[in-house]
């Protein structure tokens, strides 16, 4: 009896024992827990190594590569119009016509006149020629043969007056069909067909435009454009060979920039009241997806692609000292660093100055982040890009 005793106290003890245990753990884990909990969660990730080269950014439009204004060259009633708005039109393809059939008389009236001069010319050699021999046999004055030699010289005044009204006339006649200088797009006709048009003055019938290739212009403050030219100027590049400067545009729906195109232009001098200095890009548009009158992002490459440490751009801050992150150090503590800005692709930003590859940044919960507090940190890493 008095061992079952025994063996029953020592079970007792045994069992506060274990119970002492499983309550030290459970409020020490506890503890633990809510000491973790107290620090704010913010979401770090290393930087990304990845190739990227330096270009310029801006902002441009597209303008056509020709634009001409069709005008009505002569007077008369518009009686056709052959084409139809915003279509393509090919060159030499008419696309008005304006009331020939004066026109064509007075071009057949001037022929007739000028088959008649051609005639009263032909009379005065023959009969100027006639006096000379006569002249000779004493058969005739001299007054006689210089009578028919200033006829004969009025009569060829006369005929290279006549070619050139046939000339004029041919050319009004011309203006009566208006025809397309080149290929391109046309816009909408500004005329109705039975209007009086060139009364005076040249009427605008409609506008041609010539959009492949097409050119974009941009702008670029001073120190972009030191840039490039300095660029440039490592690539054994000048004025006179700037066409082999590549440019990159995108549309405002893209992404990236499949539109490769050449520089062509760059003006004189900077702007005096922008101090941004003009260039032009010229692009080949063979499918007809850029259109004049686009805003479109314009990219210049100023280097081959070399490998930058990249991080999220919504990562970085600024102050009135410049660009820094926010970083996490061993002790989960909060680090601010200072860094220097590259170029930023896809919502990435290039640092070139400032940061390691082992680097904690903090990329989500900034309101949490204080300089010098602790946080609790969740790791993503980035995978170096191929």
């Amino acid at each position: 009896m008095i061992k079952k005793n025994k063996i029953k106290i020592l079970l007792i003890i045994v069992l506060m024992i274990i119970a002492y245990l499983l309550y030290y753990f459970f409020v020490h884990q506890k503890n633990n827990n809510n000491q973790k909990q107290a620090f704010p969660v913010v979401i770090v990730k290393k930087p990304q190594r990845m190739l990227l080269a330096e270009y310029i950014t801006q902002t441009g439009n597209t303008i056509a590569y020709q634009s001409v204004d069709l005008v009505a060259r002569v007077e008369g009633y518009l009686e056709a119009i052959k084409f139809t708005d915003g279509s393509f039109v090919k060159k030499g393809q008419t696309l008005f016509v304006i009331e020939p059939k004066p026109y064509f008389e007075q071009l057949a009236e001037a022929k007739a006149a000028l088959a008649s001069k051609k005639a009263n010319l032909e009379y005065a050699e023959s009969e100027y020629a006639r006096q000379q021999r006569m002249y000779q046999q004493n058969a005739t004055s001299l007054n006689n043969v210089q009578k028919w030699r200033a006829r004969r010289d009025e009569s060829q005044a006369n005929l290279s007056q006549a070619k050139a009204n046939v000339v004029t006339a041919s050319i009004n006649y011309g203006y009566t069909h208006v025809s397309a200088p080149f290929t391109g797009y046309i816009g909408r006709h500004l005329v109705d067909e039975g209007n009086l048009v060139g009364n005076g003055n040249a009427t605008t019938l409609a506008t041609i435009e010539r959009i492949n290739p097409i050119y974009v212009y941009f702008n670029l403050n001073e120190l972009d454009f030191i840039k490039l030219r300095s660029a440039a100027r490592k690539h054994g590049l000048s004025l006179q060979n700037i066409n082999k400067v590549p440019v990159f545009v995108a549309m405002q729906n893209e992404k990236s920039f499949p539109h490769k195109g050449r520089l062509d232009f760059i003006d004189t001098s900077l702007s005096a009241s922008t101090g941004t200095m003009e260039l032009r890009a010229i692009l080949a548009n063979k499918d007809y997806i850029l259109l004049p009158g686009l805003f479109v992002q314009v990219r210049i490459p100023l280097s081959e692609p070399t490998p930058h440490l990249m991080v999220l751009a919504a990562a970085v801050q600024y102050d009135q000292i410049g660009a820094y992150l926010f970083v996490v150090d061993k002790t989960n503590t909060v680090v601010l660093k200072r860094v220097e800005l590259g170029a930023s692709n896809n919502g990435m930003m290039a640092i070139t100055k400032g940061l390691t590859q082992n680097e904690l940044i903090i990329v989500d919960g900034l309101q949490n982040a204080t300089q010098g507090k602790q946080v609790s940190p969740q790791t993503q890493v980035f995978e170096d890009a191929k």
